[in-house]
């Protein structure tokens, strides 16, 4: 495949100086809010940061959602009182963004 008919699902592209995973710690706050963020650009509600363009992709912020909504089944009970209370709201405040993105 050349790269004229490559195709991406990221969300965003890393670039500049590699650094060591010790550099680069992040925690699982920031992980949830990142993959927040691709749901929200999906939906059409932040520029897409690759273009600067604003795009409606429903079935990628779907999945996205569908990504964050397991993980959260998943991690139930093993976050601490902080991390729950942002990622309930932030899937909440997701999911009405989705309902009302669909009925536009």
């Amino acid at each position: 495949m050349s790269s004229g008919d490559e195709k991406r699902g990221e969300t965003f592209v890393m670039r500049g100086e590699a650094r060591s995973a010790s550099e680069e710690s992040i925690s699982f706050s920031t992980f949830i809010v990142g993959l927040g963020t691709a749901v929200l650009i999906h939906l059409g509600g932040a520029p897409n940061p690759e273009t600067g363009q604003t795009e409606k992709d429903l079935p990628l912020a779907r999945q996205n959602l569908d990504l964050l909504s397991m993980l959260r089944a998943k991690t139930r009970g093993n976050l601490t009182a902080e991390e729950e209370k942002l990622f309930d709201g932030l899937l909440a405040d997701l999911r009405l963004r989705y309902v009302e993105a669909t009925k536009r």
